[in-house]
Order: structure tokens, then sequence, then C-alpha cells
């Protein structure tokens, strides 16, 4: 991988990017996850100056469904997404080792970026019987993610499985699987949910952590607040038909066909924190749940995923405008007889005058002289 790493530097025209180019990816790759521009140009100037993080990504209990959703990037690509933004010393699935070649690299990054590399933590990790469910290099999961996770300056747990347990976890959970934030209890963990968790998410963390030195802002769950800060119901593009009572009431019917909602039958979009409707998977438009005509699943939620039948509906336990909106009808108030008096004699004054500039108007435009100026009437 280091050979093929040469040829990808930002100042290289052949076999990578040159730098104009370099640039513009990462700005792209860090706008399309929240950062502002001022952000994002410190993050390419990072990037381009050769401040690249390097990635150890580890494999558990899982499917290898956010590491596909990875390699399905097109903005940037996957090549350039592994050889150009971030140095991925150590990946399963993607290295060309195997055997004792992998465990070597793995130990080699570990080093040399001591104290200075993310750790990235795909799938649950099997805490039951020591953890004799997933044993990797003759380690457990559970070893395995305490010794790399100990040297690292990041943990990034990506995907619902390494996030809370996934699938693996739900009961009656035979291995004890869980997440990467509840064996790692000494340690802050960011954590992407998603089933897969999209890729953008996992690439705008790691630029600004390396980049700028922080993290996102996260919520109580140590999910970053740009994706998961609002519900799929807030920004679900068929929210308007959920406002007017417009429902889907079984799949093929003429509401289904006509793109209505889908919360009776089974959407749990309103109990799901997630980005899914506005951060397309693979830049494709509805390419995902409610976009192909499916309820929300509620894969980033550990209460609901798994958990709640696939067509049972959920509470909206946070509703927003426009389920907020006052009536159409207002309640009207009582008017008085004084009022009623009061506004009788305006009404009476103001048609009054009307007339008589309808009058004079109409004797003008015939040329009879104006009627004499009513004592009472107001001139200039």
């Amino acid at each position: 991988m280091d050979d093929l790493r040469s040829f990808a530097s930002p100042d290289t025209a052949e076999g990578g990017l040159d730098r104009r180019s370099f640039v513009k990816v990462i700005t792209m790759a860090a706008a399309a996850v929240g950062l502002n521009a001022s952000a994002a140009a410190r993050v390419a100037e990072a990037a381009a100056a050769g401040v690249k993080p390097s990635v150890i990504w580890l494999h558990f209990q899982e499917c290898t469904g956010c590491t596909e959703s990875l390699l399905r990037t097109s903005h940037p690509d996957i090549a350039k997404l592994i050889l150009d933004l971030v140095s991925l010393d150590y990946h399963e699935t993607l290295m060309a080792a195997s055997g004792n070649q992998a465990e070597d690299a793995l130990h080699a990054a570990m080093k040399a970026n001591e104290g200075k590399y993310i750790c990235v933590v795909e799938g649950a990790i099997p805490t039951r019987d020591d953890g004799i469910y997933c044993m990797i290099g003759g380690k457990t999961a559970l070893q395995l993610v305490e010794e790399v996770a100990d040297k690292a300056a990041a943990v990034i747990a990506i995907g619902s499985c390494a996030s809370w347990g996934g699938i693996p976890s739900a009961d009656p959970n035979p291995t004890g699987a869980t997440g990467a934030p509840t064996v790692l209890k000494d340690k802050a963990v960011v954590t992407l949910p998603g089933c897969p968790a999209n890729p953008y998410i996992f690439l705008g963390t790691a630029l600004q952590f390396v980049a700028l030195g922080t993290l996102p802002a996260l919520d109580d769950k140590g999910r970053p607040m740009f994706a998961y800060g609002r519900t799929i119901h807030e920004h679900c593009p068929r929210r308007a038909h959920f406002d007017a009572g417009r429902f889907v009431q079984q799949f093929g019917d003429e509401g289904h066909r006509q793109g209505w909602c889908l919360y009776k039958t089974g959407c749990k979009g309103p109990a799901t924190h997630a980005s899914c409707s506005t951060l397309q998977f693979g830049e494709t438009v509805d390419a995902w749940p409610i976009g192909l005509g499916h309820p929300c699943f509620g894969c980033t939620e550990q209460k609901v995923a798994f958990r709640v039948p696939l067509h049972d509906t959920v509470e909206i336990d946070r509703p927003t405008p426009p389920d907020t909106y006052p009536p159409i009808e207002a309640s009207q108030g009582k008017v008085g007889a004084v009022a009623t008096g009061l506004t009788g004699l305006v009404v009476g004054g103001a048609l009054g005058a009307g007339y008589r500039f309808a009058k004079k108007l109409s004797a003008e435009n015939e040329g009879d002289p104006p009627p004499p100026p009513d004592d009472k009437e107001v001139t200039s």
C-alpha cells in the first residue's frame, strides 16, 4: 500500500490528483458533512500539506455493510479516499496482506502513529464467555479493541453494530454482543450508527479531527449533531402528506403510488435521528428506504431497530411545525354594543364620503361643474 500511496501525492498529476483538484475534492467532502466555508478551507489546507489521518479499521460481528458503503463513494471515490484523504494502514477487507503480514502491518501502524491514529470499529463486540465468539489472530474482539483503542487519538464506531450492538445484539443476544462505547468505558467514542452508516459522515468527522484538532458537536449518545441532530420526520420529503393527513394504508394502494406518508405502515421516522433524506447514499437521489417507498426501519436507534416490529407505528414524541400551527379558523370573541355602535358610525361616514367622491368624479367626467363643497367636507 505504501508503493501505491507514493503515486497519490497532492503535487502529482500522474497517478494521483493535482493540487487544485485535490483541494477541490477535500473542500467538497468537508462541505458535504456540514462544515462551513472557513472550516472546509482549513481542512483542505491541512490535507494538501500532507496531513492525513492514519486509520486502523477493525472488523468484528458485522456484515461489512459499512465498508461496502465506503467502497461506493464517488465524491471522492474510494481510491482518492484511501490514498489521498486518509492513510488506511489496516483494514482486513481492503488490504492485500493476510495472516502474519496483516498482523505485522497492524502493529507497525500502531507503533508509528501511537497517540495519533484513528481507531475505527465496525461490528459489535461479543462479551459473553470472555468474548470467544469472535477471534482474530488468536485474540478476542474484546482484547483487540481494548489494545488498539488504548493508543488511539480518537475512536469512531461506524454503523449500528459498533455503536450499540445492532442486529448481533437482538434478543436473546446469545453472544452478549454490544457496542464499542460499552466496552471502552474510559474512552470517548464517536458513534456513527446506521445500517449501514453514510461514509461521508465518517469522512467529515475524521477530516475535522485531524485538520482542526476537534470533533464535531456530539449528542448524549456520542453522535455528531450535524448528521443526527434531527429526526427523519423533521426533514422527510413526504412530510407534507403527513401534515395533510394523507397516509399509505397498505403497500401498492393509490396513496403508495402517489408517494403519500408511510407512517401508518410502520415508518419509524418520527423516532429516528439520521440524515438519510439530506445526505444521499452513493450520491443517488432517493437511495434510502423512504425514497424507495418503504418505511424507515429506525436503524440508528437502539430502542427501535431489531426490537420494534417492522410495521408497528411509533409515538411522535417531539412534534415540530407545522404540527403545532394554530387552526385555520381561529375562535372568535364577542363584540360589545358600544363597539358595534362606533363601528357603525365609522362605516357610515366612510360610505357617505365614498358616495360624494363618486358623484364629484362622475360630474367632472361629463363636463358639468362639480357640486358645491359640503361645509363638513375637508378640502385642501
